[in-house]
């Protein structure tokens, strides 16, 4: 049997050389080694998702004692470095010298036997000095972007942004694990009776501010596996993603146009607010994500959902004209870190063209709108190019439209805010970004 650690370095390596999401790689990986027992899944996991978060961090400790720039090292023999230096400087259980042979052996079977005394001689020095920070010149972007393991773009962005606390604060919450949250599909059951549900599973769960339907899981591993979830009794999703929903307001018996559909979920949550009553037609620019959309449907027992195969920068009069559309836009991801570690090693580069994207698609979907009908644009980025820019542009452009208030119950983390600006350090939820229209 393959042992978790050679599980784990395959889920990076791909990661690594490929390019590959995080969450795929994983589980690929995982489902190729069916012989793991869930102690030995749960270990993976926090490998792959640890290295991850701390790899610009691991990275400058490695180079302390190296003799050659980290980049010039061979893929197989940086990955399995990294690894070794992330489970001995951040995880209490495993003892230093079984991670040190651990990795030699790992070296010695994976193309990089040549370098097994390498590995043995730097992680050895790793875990005699322990984590070593670059000295502090008065929190700099730099500084703080090794002691966070993001880019000094995306830690000068948040800084500008938000201003230096709120940016030192949401890289914090980025290494952190996720909470596992639930939607409660109130077509079959109540919270109160699916807490009961999931603790014959040995799932402790508990309801959460601003909607009795969102449920925090506690001691849980992956939730598809769960009975309640085979039931068709939820469906996972963040707490910023639910206020999304609340904002759109969808009500029983209306058409809702949900753009960028895909994989469903806002979708779901809609279709229970409305009472399985109405119509929705969930758009996506891929068969495969049609597809999830349906079956996450069907799993559910809704009924009134639609999935079309659209791209909604082009306006197609055929669908008619919808009560609601929610506009949540592809985008940068910058909210989601901690769900998707790989999204904080992007290039600005790789996100600077979104912006125009997100507005074509806002603009295109305005045009569906009844007359007193309301439009919703969202994100899960922490980005004001992608988020309260496309937005201003959009009002400024299209006069016919305002941004109405939404959600007052929640606090913003800048007063009189016309949009909403969700962050994991004053909100608990993902980072995530919300603006409502309406026309004049």
């Amino acid at each position: 049997m393959v042992s978790a650690r050679q599980t784990a370095f395959e889920a990076l390596l791909k990661i690594h050389k490929d390019s590959a999401f995080s969450n795929l790689a994983l589980d690929n990986a995982l489902d190729g080694n069916p012989g793991l027992d869930e102690r030995d899944r749960a270990f993976v996991t926090n490998v792959v998702y640890g290295t991850l978060d701390r790899m610009m961090l691991i990275d400058y400790n490695l180079s302390l004692y190296l003799n050659q720039p980290t980049r010039k090292l061979k893929p197989e023999l940086f990955t399995i470095l990294r690894m070794g230096a992330y489970q001995i400087l951040f995880m209490d259980k495993v003892p230093a010298h079984a991670a040190v042979s651990e990795s030699v052996k790992l070296a010695k079977e994976n193309k990089s036997a040549f370098a097994a005394s390498v590995v043995n001689a730097v992680l050895r020095r790793v875990a005699d000095n322990g984590v070593r920070y670059p000295e502090n010149d008065g929190d700099s972007p730099q500084y703080l972007s090794i002691r966070y393991s993001c880019p000094e773009w995306l830690i000068t962005l948040w800084m500008k942004a938000y201003g230096k606390e709120n940016a030192v604060a949401l890289a914090e919450k980025a290494m952190e694990a996720p909470p596992v949250t639930v939607r409660v599909n109130s077509l079959r059951i109540t919270a109160d009776e699916l807490i009961w549900k999931l603790a014959e599973d040995g799932v402790v769960s508990e309801k959460v501010p601003y909607d009795a339907n969102t449920l925090l899981l506690n001691n849980t591993g992956a939730v598809d596996s769960l009975i309640a979830y085979k039931e068709g009794l939820f469906h996972a999703q963040d707490r910023a993603s639910q206020l999304c929903c609340r904002a759109l307001d969808p009500q029983k018996g209306q058409v809702m146009f949900d753009m960028c559909a895909s994989p469903g979920g806002k979708t779901f949550t809609a279709a229970e607010i409305m009472g399985n009553e109405g119509m929705i037609r969930a758009f996506d620019l891929y068969q495969s994500r049609v597809d999830l959309v349906m079956t996450g449907a069907e799993r559910l027992g809704i009924d009134i959902i639609r999935a079309t195969l659209s791209d909604s920068t082009i306006f197609n009069p055929l669908f008619g004209e919808a009560d609601r559309i929610l506009c949540d836009v592809p985008c940068s991801g910058l909210g989601v870190i901690r769900r998707k570690p790989e999204i904080r090693y992007k290039n600005y580069s790789d996100i600077s063209s979104l912006p125009a994207i997100q507005y074509e698609i806002l603009s295109n979907a305005s045009r569906y709108l009844k007359k007193d009908g309301r439009l919703v644009y969202s994100t899960c980025t922490l980005n004001p190019a992608e988020n309260e820019e496309v937005c201003d542009r959009f009002i400024s452009e299209h006069p016919e439209f305002q941004a109405v208030p939404f959600l007052e119950d929640v606090p913003r983390y800048s007063p009189g805010d016309r949009y909403l600006t969700l962050m994991p350090h004053i909100h608990g939820t993902d980072g995530f970004f919300i603006a409502v229209f309406e026309r004049k």
